[in-house]
């Protein structure tokens, strides 16, 4: 696992903060492990849901998964391919807030550790992923929209402020061929990449600025579309 030298100021603040960081009871590891086993059955039994790279995941330690986006069953199928190898755990998810509307809904993401994200700048949320990554794993799509054709878009620069506020493990991921799934099917082909930590030790040495987050996020981005391009997958990206 990659690890970056951090000020005494620093190193106090995560101490304080980590007293308050966002924990899951037992019965809730429990649940999400069960639920996520079943979706494992249909994924990769009853169709052919492949896993590559998951030895990249660190078992402990703040980690940041960073997908890029091709279906809205990204966030179904991908937390399968990580607690698979990680029961118990949790990966945390923000998702846009229209999906907490319904009292039910809303009851069944907030179980499987989602929770709700405002479309323009969103305080609360941010303090919340801060606060994750201290010491859990969390997902994020860095494009912050799906793109159902495959193409890789720009990533956001808040994705790029996250990784340099809270200097997680950032395991770069590919996804590739659900966004051709029909539901319920049989028998079809999708594959997920975890790659390598990536390391930002050189940008974690700029200043604190918009254009230091671009860059971060920049080689987030960079990282997915090689994955993609060495799987064969045109993703608009060389």
């Amino acid at each position: 696992m990659l690890r970056y030298a951090i000020s005494a100021d620093e190193a106090e603040t995560r101490t304080k903060l980590q007293r308050s960081t966002v924990k899951a009871h037992i019965l809730q590891r429990c649940w999400v492990t069960f639920s996520i086993y079943v979706v494992g059955i249909y994924a990769s039994l009853l169709n052919r849901f492949v896993i590559k790279g998951s030895n990249n995941i660190p078992h402990d330690g703040p980690v940041l998964i960073t997908s890029n986006h091709i279906s809205a069953y990204d966030t179904i199928f991908l937390p399968w391919a990580v607690i698979r190898h990680n029961p118990l755990q949790m990966l945390w998810a923000p998702a846009k807030e229209e999906l907490f509307t319904k009292f039910f809904l809303r009851l069944i993401y907030t179980s499987w550790g989602a929770f709700p994200v405002k479309r323009k700048r969103d305080v609360r949320a941010g303090r919340t992923l801060n606060d994750l990554l201290l010491d859990q794993k969390v997902m994020l799509f860095p494009e912050g929209t799906r793109h159902k054709d495959g193409q890789l878009g720009p990533g956001n620069r808040g994705v790029g402020k996250i990784i340099y506020d809270t200097r997680p493990t950032v395991i770069p991921t590919a996804l590739m061929g659900l966004n051709r799934w029909k539901f319920p099917g049989f028998r079809q082909d999708a594959t997920v990449i975890f790659g390598s930590a990536l390391d930002f030790s050189d940008l974690f040495q700029l200043e604190n600025s918009k254009e230091t987050h671009l860059l971060i996020v920049d080689r987030v981005m960079q990282a997915i579309a090689a994955l993609l391009t060495r799987e064969g997958v045109d993703c608009g990206r060389k």
